[in-house]
């Protein structure tokens, strides 16, 4: 699926387009990923809570699904890309500023689309990186029964 089709990836969207739309648009399009990561948390919680396996250990497991699935969900799919495409349009903004003598209008249109074009390559990165962060550190804390593989 193509990232731009991802409700967890508006927010990078929106950050592309963040020098061409009110603050509104922007926050709102956190608000569509941040209801994405949540809803993705209380799905695999249920997921986790319909699996046979011994009731004793039901609530461990969908503890562990719903905690492991927001966390991840929150840093690969919400803060991280989110601030990386913030900083490269910001960048982008301010070198076209200094070192062209273009229209505001196609500067701001040349900062979305290299900002578009960013989230594809970051994607991948990130959620390597993310996985990589879980699980030298919070992954670590779980029954190891109820360890997650990599999201």
């Amino acid at each position: 699926m193509s990232p731009f089709l991802r409700p967890g990836y508006a927010n990078e969207v929106g950050e592309a387009f963040r020098s061409m739309v009110p603050a509104a648009v922007v926050w709102l399009s956190y608000g569509v990923s941040s209801s994405y990561v949540l809803a993705d948390a209380i799905d695999k919680g249920k997921k986790a809570g319909e699996a046979p396996s011994p009731e004793a250990g039901r609530s461990t497991r969908v503890t562990v699904a719903v905690v492991d699935t927001f966390v991840w969900q929150a840093l690969a799919s919400v803060a991280i890309p989110g601030f990386t495409i913030n900083r490269v349009c910001a960048a982008s903004l301010y070198v076209l500023g200094a070192a062209t003598r273009w229209p505001l209008a196609a500067r701001k249109w040349t900062t979305t689309a290299l900002g578009l074009l960013v989230i594809p390559v970051i994607i991948h990165p990130i959620d390597r990186s993310v996985d990589f962060l879980l699980d030298s550190s919070l992954r670590k804390l779980y029954p190891s029964s109820e360890k997650p593989s990599s999201s």
